[in-house]
């Protein structure tokens, strides 16, 4: 009887700690994280400051942009005597809190990446295992918001006999590690978003986690960390993991289990420039709406052109994406011309008609009953903010290479 009352015991705490944790984020989070531009050594305390300050005048925070989370390269390459997470003197002098402070006297909230094993992705032995409350309690006291836990690098794993990954992890420690942090954080006394990376979907994500990367890295402007050498994104390209379309791919098949606080997520963006056409980022920028993934900017809010922020602050498709139905998923594909659609809270659909070639223009036709919508629809462009009117049983468009044609469709 006792061990009954012991378990029915921890299945309350685990069920209490899951509804806390979906709480926080009723919706897909909204924000900017510094790799995908900044990579880890062009990231400092000033470049935070005029990013917050960019954020705001820009308009990004009032279109619900809010978390600036800080990656790779804002700590020292050691931890402190007490096992203790250190800013790096140069780059950061003034240590995190100040920055977490001017976050939130902007209204907005700041984030770090915190790697949960023995070193950090390049190898530094700033891990925080076995230094879990430690680190814990320094995020609370200096005013963090989001924790990016990053799986990186684990050097003393003791499971010898079952399989690792290429990081150095088994299995087992990497769940006992990350709900160890869940339980860490849904007990310190302060509201923080907890999103998981490691690098695949897990089916333990949703009851632990605020948000969990589906996919490896995307593929974004800085140099390889490892290899030295200059990527750019790409937005489909064969043999490519890192592109927009591969890293969709691999994001979709995780769709059902989105939702009620819960958001898979297939990394941050790469709008802006850094490799990709208007066209593709308007695409790009379309999955991720459609996919009710967390709207993560990488790109340099600073210096923006007008086209990138017409794509990120445009309301119609932020609403698409905020709607908290379901995570959207591709419904077909013939060649090269796919659909994906995300029904909404008030009957309406949103739709995708995405060209993948290159290099041809085709049409890819939308067939109104395979989205449950009777035979006279009403259709409106997202992108064109415009009205198109009444369509009977179908619509197609002619679809320029790698574009797309982003609807909601609603019945009369």
């Amino acid at each position: 009887m006792k061990n009954i009352f012991i378990g029915v015991l921890l299945l309350t705490q685990i069920s209490v700690m899951a509804q806390k944790t979906q709480g926080l984020v009723l919706t897909p989070p909204m924000g900017w994280n510094s790799w995908n531009w900044h990579g880890k050594k062009d990231i400092n305390e000033q470049v935070i400051r005029e990013t917050i300050d960019a954020i705001v005048r820009e308009g990004l925070r009032d279109a619900g942009y809010i978390y600036v989370v800080i990656d790779g390269g804002w700590r020292d390459n050691k931890l402190g005597i007490g096992g203790e997470l250190l800013p790096h003197p140069y780059k950061f002098p003034n240590g995190i809190k100040p920055l977490a402070d001017y976050a939130h006297a902007n209204g907005l909230k700041l984030g770090l990446h915190i790697v949960p094993g023995t070193h950090d992705c390049l190898g530094d032995p700033v891990g925080s295992y076995t230094h879990e409350d430690v680190h814990v309690s320094q995020l609370v006291k200096w005013g963090i918001d989001f924790v990016k836990l990053d799986l990186c690098r684990h050097m003393s794993d003791p499971c010898s006999e079952c399989k690792k990954n290429e990081l150095g992890w088994s299995e087992n420690l990497i769940f006992d590690t990350y709900t160890k942090w869940s339980r860490l954080l849904h007990n310190c006394g302060r509201d923080i978003l907890y999103s998981v990376s490691t690098y695949k979907y897990r089916d333990w994500n949703p009851e632990y986690c605020n948000m969990s990367r589906t996919t490896d890295d995307i593929r974004c402007r800085v140099y390889g960390s490892w290899e030295n050498k200059y990527y750019g994104a790409s937005f489909d390209e064969k043999d490519n993991p890192g592109s927009v379309m591969a890293i969709s791919d691999i994001n979709n098949m995780s769709a059902k289990y989105a939702g009620k606080g819960y958001w898979n997520d297939p990394d941050m963006m790469v709008t802006g420039e850094q490799g990709l056409s208007i066209n593709e980022q308007k695409a790009h920028f379309a999955l991720w709406c459609i996919m009710s993934s967390p709207l993560i900017l990488g790109n340099d809010p600073r210096f923006m052109t007008p086209a990138e922020l017409e794509i990120i602050l445009n309301r119609e498709a932020i609403s698409v994406n905020q709607d908290t139905t379901e995570q959207g998923l591709r419904i077909n594909k013939k060649g090269d011309a796919e659909i994906w659609a995300k029904k909404l809270q008030n009957g309406n659909v949103a739709v995708l008609l995405l060209n993948r070639n290159p290099s041809e223009r085709i049409d890819i036709e939308l067939i109104f009953k395979d989205i449950d919508l009777q035979e006279e629809v009403e259709v409106k462009d997202i992108y064109l903010h415009k009205d198109l009117g009444y369509f009977r049983n179908s619509i197609t468009r002619k679809t320029d290479p790698h574009a797309c044609s982003f609807f909601v469709l609603s019945n009369k």
